[in-house]
């Protein structure tokens, strides 16, 4: 059995887990990424997995050096929301001066990249092990037991291993959660027409329906839907459910082929109690989740990374509670805003009665006729 010590040991090896490793490599810390589930090499079948990247997460990932040429990306030049009455907002990257809106990107491709630049790194460990225990404060240390008789231990231990986060239950601390009542259905398809980098988002009676482009004439569906019409979906044939996705959408892209099997995960908002206490940090979904009406889910996590990696960068304990105290408090505005405004808007689409149904679409009508409004909101997306 061995005892390894390190500065800084990140659970989970996923999209935040591995760009915090690769943020910390430049750094003065030792720094090791456990991760029991290490991703195997991408074929070419398309990921059900699909993001929207901002530009400002994609500039950092490729100072990195995590967002190499392996990664198939779609850039997104327009967004195109509809409402459910005629409301109409239309998000342009050339009216806000900028090269693009967003990325488009799979998540195993993005995942791969981050793990070569943080293999090549020479202060990153990569464990592919699996822990079953905790020990906390173990002079000034906690330690992680493995289940191959192994110890690691660090000054600062980060929790990024997701919305069911091991670590954050081991540390004892609770959420807040509120189910949406909704599952996120999620499918890729060809088009037959070209999708010319617009992303699609329907407001509906029965949920919000998302296209988001990715290359060539390739989409990836989003559809926030009750669980019975969820369920629905999942049983349908691969020919069906493109003839329904397609029909929803007004076949704006033509017909469609469905390349994934259709696949469901419930929608919750949840915020952790606590984010951070001496030697314990948590990033991203094992912090907070939000609806993914808005795309803003994997961003807000590389947010946390960014800030992380920056507050860190300067040496020292990385586990001294008043640096993390003013992480958490730095962070909480951005993520409180973003679980309002989206947990707002589905909300506010769910109400079936005349009033919100008129006030909601004047609103996205009036904003969308309001050009400076309009790009303030496009530029603080980007971000």
């Amino acid at each position: 059995m061995a005892r390894q010590q390190f500065d800084v040991l990140i659970v989970g090896g996923g999209l935040n887990g591995a760009a915090l490793a690769c943020a910390l490599a430049r750094g003065p810390h030792s720094v090791a990424l456990l991760e029991a589930r290490p991703p195997a090499p991408p074929g070419e079948a398309w990921d059900s997995r699909v993001y929207a990247y901002s530009p400002g997460n994609v500039d950092w990932l490729r100072g990195l050096g995590g967002w190499d040429e392996s990664v198939r990306t779609q850039a997104v030049q327009q967004m195109r929301i509809h409402g459910d009455a005629g409301g109409r907002l239309t998000f342009d990257a050339l009216d806000a001066g900028l090269p693009e809106l967003a990325w488009i990107g799979e998540n195993n491709r993005v995942q791969a990249s981050l793990w070569r630049a943080a293999r090549a790194a020479a202060n990153v460990r990569l464990v592919a092990a699996r822990a079953e225990a905790v020990s906390w404060h173990d002079q000034g240390r906690h330690s992680l037991h493995l289940q191959d008789g192994d110890t690691l231990s660090a000054r600062l231990l980060v929790a990024a291993d997701g919305a069911d986060s091991w670590l954050r239950a081991q540390a004892g601390i609770g959420i807040r959660a509120e189910d949406y009542r909704h599952v996120g259905v999620v499918a890729n398809f060809a088009t037959e027409k070209p999708h010319r980098g617009i992303a699609r988002q329907w407001f509906r009676a029965d949920g919000v329906l998302a296209w988001l482009p990715l290359p060539g004439r390739h989409m990836s569906m989003v559809w926030s839907t009750p669980p019975a019409h969820a369920e629905a979906l999942k049983a349908l044939s691969g020919e069906a459910l493109a003839e329904t996705v397609a029909a929803a959408g007004g076949h704006a892209l033509g017909q469609l082929q469905c390349i994934t099997p259709a696949a469901g995960f419930p929608l919750v908002r949840r915020r952790a109690e606590q984010w951070v206490r001496p030697g314990l940090v948590l990033l991203g979904d094992a912090a907070h989740t939000v609806h993914p009406l808005a795309g803003q889910g994997v961003n807000l996590g590389f947010r946390d990374s960014r800030l992380l990696a920056e507050m860190l960068a300067g040496g020292g304990d990385p586990g001294e509670i008043g640096r993390l105290t003013a992480y958490a408090a730095r962070r909480m505005e951005d993520v409180a805003g973003m679980q309002f405004t989206t947990g707002g808007l589905k909300k506010l689409f769910a109400r079936p009665d005349t009033l919100s149904q008129t006030l909601r679409n004047w609103g996205m009508n009036l904003v969308g006729d309001c050009d400076p409004l309009n790009q303030a909101l496009t530029r603080h997306a980007i971000l």
